[in-house]
């Protein structure tokens, strides 16, 4: 009779854990909200719109945020090494400064994607920010696939958004 019970917790928990991951991949994919945000470096309005068909990396940050800018270098290197391949990564500041303040920074750090102030109802859009840094990957059709909380490894992001490109 031990036996029996001993056998039955593991199939049981299977079962628990083959839904709970169905549920997680059902969820995975919601489409990317849409957004109209002012571009820090010249102060055009960049729509959502305009990323169609590729792969994105949106990333949460604050030039005040130690974690978000130790990411920066490996942001600029996918941007880098596979823009022509159809993704970019896409910044979006939560600082509260002004534009001007957030270009220094990009200009500081190297930054070659495109960084956009985000808005309050952004944040919301997006599930609510309530840490950063915080990233989105978004696939070629426009869905958001996986969340990313804190500093992510570079190798991590690069075999994630490789698999969406192929």
């Amino acid at each position: 009779m031990k036996k029996q019970k001993l056998f039955q917790i593991p199939a049981l928990f299977a079962l628990l854990m083959s839904t709970v991951l169905w549920a997680v991949v059902c969820q995975a994919a919601t489409k990317m909200p849409s957004f109209a945000l002012e571009n820090v470096r010249d102060g055009q309005i960049v729509q959502s719109s305009s990323f169609g068909g590729k792969v994105l990396l949106l990333t949460f940050f604050a030039t005040w945020c130690p974690p978000c800018a130790e990411e920066v270098p490996s942001l600029v290197k996918l941007q880098n090494q596979l823009s022509d391949s159809g993704f970019s990564v896409v910044g979006l500041s939560v600082d509260q400064q002004d534009a001007d303040v957030v270009a220094k920074f990009v200009e500081k750090r190297g930054i070659t994607y495109p960084v956009l102030l985000a808005k309050a109802q952004t944040t919301e859009d997006f599930g609510g920010v309530y840490g950063i840094p915080v990233a989105f990957l978004v696939n070629k059709s426009g869905n958001v696939v996986k969340k990313y909380m804190g500093y992510v490894q570079l190798e991590i992001l690069e075999k994630d958004i490789r698999s969406l490109l192929n």
